[in-house]
């Protein structure tokens, strides 16, 4: 149930979103350096494979893949890890049984502990949640941030975000899973950037 806190230790946990396998349309989108979906798909699987160990943990945050069944069943088993898949909204249209059960559990928001942090993950930002002044991190995708994506139409909100929250889309994350010691360094970074820009105010 999503409201139920799973527990998970650090080094086994990474975090990624927004894969879009097999979109096409997505590549021009975004920027991305790939000249078809094939090709995209042949990084994105090798990028995945380099990153995440078998026995390794991933929270997917959505929008993994367009496509039949069959697409979505030859991705499950090239990519390694456990994977966790919080719904986006193009998957929204893809949920059959035929795969939706094999991931090891499938939802639209979770509450997770890595260690002692506590993080929601959601497919979307939010403006406000239970825990934003309590160090509570809010992980995402869907924006599609990044050094080469501005696109979006998301794009100029995203200046309104707490520290706490990080895009873990792999437009924002050289298209791979990022590990939960990363996403901590970078969300560390936000805070201390944060406080200096108040300090000078």
């Amino acid at each position: 149930m999503p409201d139920q806190i799973y527990k998970f230790a650090p080094e086994e946990v990474w975090f990624t979103s927004d894969t879009h396998f097999g979109h096409e349309n997505i590549i021009r989108f975004c920027n991305r350096p790939f000249k078809n979906a094939e090709e995209m798909n042949a990084q994105l699987i090798r990028r995945w494979r380099e990153t995440v160990p078998e026995d390794g943990i991933v929270f997917h945050l959505g929008d993994f893949a367009h496509g039949n069944a069959r697409l979505w069943n030859d991705l499950i088993s090239a990519l390694p890890g456990r994977k966790y898949l919080i719904l986006g909204n193009h998957d929204m249209k893809a949920l059959r049984q035929g795969y939706m059960n094999r991931f090891e559990f499938v939802t639209q928001q979770m509450r997770i502990r890595v260690g002692g942090q506590a993080i929601i993950l959601n497919h979307n930002p939010f403006l406000c949640y239970g825990g934003s002044y309590r160090d509570v991190w809010q992980l995402f995708g869907h924006v599609h941030s990044g050094p080469a994506s501005h696109t979006g139409l998301d794009h100029p909100r995203l200046r309104m975000l707490f520290p706490l929250q990080y895009d873990v889309g792999v437009d924002n994350n050289d298209f791979r899973p990022i590990s939960f010691s990363e996403v901590k360094s970078k969300i560390e970074a936000q805070i201390a950037a944060a406080k200096a820009a108040r300090k000078e105010l």
